[in-house]
């Protein structure tokens, strides 16, 4: 349901700035993941910091909502989806563009399309069916033989399990945990990704798990507390003051804040292509607006 505030009030006004000031957090990932993997540390590690330091502040909530545990499980195992799904995400932003591994991210209604469709028959809309084909479309080109090299492809073949964790995990919010408060379901499904990634961290390597300079703890602490445990709260206490449609309007800005962070720290220089695929994502993005939410936890239809 689409709030009923005035559109013009103080109130509203601050949230959407909220849902943008969150959105422009997500787009910093690849800042932190690229420059953590740079410095050696393993993807999945990386995945394993982005998530711990929600999964222990929101445990709390966790506990409070226990009496409810049949619906905090499910939240575990959509962590444990997503967890292990957005390591592929962060081992293609280590060789491929952020811009065209940020695209194929941004497919994730796609495939939360058709999951929800096959797994809980609901059916799309045509306004969405007709989304989904332009955010293929996008990914189609960026990726298309001799946009990446050869020897990238299977990394970004692999990036692809991010979109459908997340698409995953939106189909199930919506369809089995709106039962609990939303901080819970940021709580259980936090820890599920830190339980999903965890047989990975125990088995590597400590070298490529802790950072060796005070720059790179910086940079772990960027990352679980600048693109995940202060975004996600933002977004989850705003986007419900404002209604789906404007929160996907706001959150669309997500994507042309990894461009810009591609040429601004990465020295990556927007393509015709590239520039055609954010046009098609933003589209489809404003004219599928009802079950776009950004911040699994927020998700509430």
């Amino acid at each position: 349901m689409e709030n009923s505030e005035p559109q013009n009030s103080p109130r509203i006004a601050l949230a959407t700035l909220g849902v943008v000031f969150a959105s422009i957090c997500f787009g910093f990932v690849p800042v932190f993941a690229r420059s953590l993997t740079d410095a050696g540390i393993a993807p999945h590690a990386v995945a394993f910091y982005r998530y711990l330091l929600a999964a222990l502040v929101f445990l709390p909530f966790v506990w409070r909502a226990r009496d409810q545990y049949k619906t905090l499980l499910w939240g575990l195992f959509v962590g444990i989806v997503m967890g292990l799904g957005w390591v592929g995400y962060v081992r293609a932003i280590e060789v491929v563009p952020v811009s065209t591994a940020g695209v194929l991210y941004m497919t994730y209604p796609a495939f939360t399309l058709v999951i929800s469709w096959l797994l809980f028959k609901d059916r799309p809309t045509r306004r969405g069916i007709i989304a989904a084909g332009m955010v293929v479309a996008a990914a189609a080109i960026v990726s298309r033989p001799g946009a990446i090299a050869p020897e990238h492809v299977p990394a970004l073949l692999l990036s692809l399990a991010a979109p459908i964790g997340f698409g995953f995990g939106i189909t199930f919010l919506v369809h089995r945990m709106t039962r609990v408060p939303a901080l819970a379901r940021i709580g259980s499904i936090s820890a599920g990704s830190i339980l999903g990634l965890l047989p990975l961290v125990l088995a590597t390597d400590p070298v490529a798990l802790f950072p060796a300079t005070e720059s790179g703890w910086l940079m772990v602490v960027g990352i679980g507390l600048g693109t995940a445990l202060f975004p996600q709260l933002l977004f989850t206490v705003c986007s419900p003051l404002i209604g789906t449609a404007r929160t996907a309007m706001a959150g669309s800005i997500e994507l042309p804040v990894m461009f810009a962070v591609g040429w601004m720290f990465f020295g990556e220089v927007l393509q015709g292509e590239q520039a055609i695929a954010l046009g098609l994502i933003l589209i489809a993005i404003l004219i599928t607006p009802g079950r776009r939410a950004r911040s699994i936890a927020a998700a509430s239809e």
